[in-house]
């Protein structure tokens, strides 16, 4: 696997570590140069490498973060040692805690110096938000070095931050190239005793659900095959929805975010089979959608993922592809006929009546000056192309793009939310735009998230993206505002903000929406992105009514 194809690198380590990267696979860098990562950066643009320089390391984490889960490539942040790396440490930790495959290029203080403004313990900051911290120890070991943080990151699913001192960085050294290393992923075979037993308890469900999370994101098809030989019905976590998009007996996301058919068919589920899924509070409502006496079985190719969240009647440790296709081969040969289970006619009507948000009736709140968010995103998700790739900041207003746009596979849903932290939602709808330029990014956030990230809408303007935000402003940080209910709310409302005006003086097309009728705009806007395949990025300024508390924000509190 090589991308730049170089003769060999030098004359500096600083050089050979971003030819390495480049070679071994790096995909796109983001970052925030400084002296400390000047020259391995730009060593990576000779590689071939693009890079984009955001303008807050906090922002560039995301854009990795996001590239890297939507492109299928590994995605590299390039930081100054010390601060540039302290200010990333959100996004790494996002990063870290969702399985990334990315590195983390960080220059560090040299280790004589002892006093340096610079310097903190890079180490122990990665491991503390569990990424995995490797270094470049000497010119005659880089090559070694670099290939076996790539590595990691690649095998073992890893965030990995690479620390290169800046005394190590400047020391002579040269290397041939291109560097190639063989990098297969693993795929873990189930054992043949899991396999029988699996399938003796879909032989034994008369009403199963599959749940597929981020680790069955590459395993649709193989699920999907399966499912439709068992008659069960197909959900996702939140952050692989899309996976089944198309499917008539897909359930969209289970969970918080379920709607209320949705959730009602998982819970008469007998068996609930969850595929590279953790099962967690957030899936699974706190348990409260594993109906009584139902089994349930998880697959994973992570041995401490079996039964971390809840009890399992079955782990099974696999990779979801290669179980799918053995377990389905197993009922073959075991000569079981294929079943109608929960997929009857009855079941797929209701599914396209009421399993959608979308087509559960909404009591419009809109008031004329402020706009209901359910109505809303309805009205977008009409207007924009279907041919998208959403992003999610998180908030109370979060359920309402995550549900009520829709999106047209599973890399089409970028959802950075393993943290919980807003402000991510800018960051991460950028690399998302980078990883799939071919679909329109559009970014669903709140006030408060959109406002602490505001600066990277000049990475947008400036990089020309075709970037829809869609800000749910309420002018408060909502999920605080009714968790809180009756109390002093001081602290977390704010005055009313122009934010379109702001988003006009960065750039952008900014448009205020108070009611269904101010989106003439947006269907303006999208019209010339259709004709051109070019536009400003829209910032959509929507003042939107109080839904009195996020249904899914009800279902997360409700198990504190």
């Amino acid at each position: 696997m090589t991308a730049g194809g170089s003769a060999g690198y030098g004359p500096t380590v600083a050089d050979v570590v971003g030819g390495v990267l480049a070679d071994l696979g790096a995909g796109h860098c983001f970052g925030v140069v400084g002296s400390g990562n000047f020259v391995m950066t730009n060593a990576l643009r000779r590689g071939g490498v693009p890079f984009t320089a955001a303008r807050h390391e906090g922002g560039a984490a995301s854009m990795a973060d996001a590239y890297t889960r939507m492109s299928g490539r590994v995605g590299v942040l390039s930081l100054h040692q010390g601060c540039g790396l302290t200010n990333a440490m959100t996004g790494i930790g996002e990063a870290a805690k969702s399985r990334t495959p990315m590195i983390v290029l960080a220059a560090d203080s040299p280790a004589a110096a002892l006093r340096s403004n610079f310097r903190v313990d890079q180490e122990a900051l990665a491991r503390s938000v569990g990424a995995v911290s490797e270094r470049v120890f000497s010119e005659r070991t880089v090559v070694a070095d670099v290939t076996r943080a790539f590595r990691t990151a690649v095998a073992q699913r890893r965030t990995v931050v690479l620390d290169v001192a800046i005394d190590v960085a400047a020391a002579s050294a040269t290397a041939s190239g291109p560097v190639a290393a063989p990098m297969p992923l693993p795929r873990v075979r189930p054992g043949a005793e899991a396999v029988t037993q699996l399938v003796d308890a879909l032989r034994g469900a008369r009403r199963p659900v599959f749940v597929a999370g981020r680790g069955a994101r590459h395993a649709g098809p193989e699920i999907a095959a399966l499912a439709q030989a068992r008659g069960a019905l197909v959900a996702t976590s939140a952050v692989a929805n899309g996976l089944f998009a198309g499917d008539e007996f897909a359930l969209g996301i289970s969970g918080g975010f379920s709607s209320p058919a949705t959730a009602e068919l998982i819970t008469g589920a007998d068996l609930v089979v969850g595929w590279g899924c953790a099962l967690n509070m957030w899936t699974m409502r706190h348990g409260r959608l594993i109906g009584p006496g139902a089994r349930v079985v998880q697959v994973d190719d992570d041995i401490d993922a079996i039964g971390a969240h809840r009890p399992v009647d079955l782990g099974v440790l696999g990779d979801c592809a290669p179980t799918a296709r053995d377990v389905l081969a197993e009922l073959g040969r075991s000569g079981a006929e294929p079943v109608t289970g929960y997929r009857t006619a009855e079941v797929a009507d209701r599914i396209a009546r009421t399993g959608r948000w979308q087509d559960v009736p909404v009591d419009d709140t809109s008031t004329g000056e402020r706009i209901d968010p359910r109505a809303l995103t309805i009205a977008l998700d009409a207007i924009l192309p279907a041919q998208r790739i959403v992003s999610i900041d998180s908030g109370n207003f979060m359920g309402y793009p995550a549900t009520h746009l829709s999106v047209p596979d599973e890399n089409g849903f970028c959802f950075t939310q393993a943290f919980q932290s807003i402000g991510l939602g800018l960051g991460t709808a950028i690399g998302a735009a980078f990883a799939r330029p071919d679909r329109l990014p559009v970014l669903g956030t709140g006030d408060g998230g959109f406002l602490m990230a505001i600066s990277e809408l000049e990475t947008a303007v400036r990089c020309a993206l075709p970037l829809v935000v869609i800000v749910y402003n309420d002018s408060a940080y909502g999920a605080e505002v009714h968790h809180f209910g009756a109390a002093d709310h001081a602290t977390v409302t704010f005055p009313e903000t122009d934010i379109a005006a702001i988003a006009t003086g960065f750039g952008a097309t900014g448009v205020t929406v108070g009611s269904v009728a101010d989106l003439a705009p947006v269907r303006e806007w999208v019209e010339q992105y259709r004709r051109t395949g070019r536009a400003r990025p829209l910032v959509i300024d929507a003042k939107i009514t109080s839904d009195g508390g996020a249904w899914w924000l009800a279902e997360a509190f409700a198990g504190h």
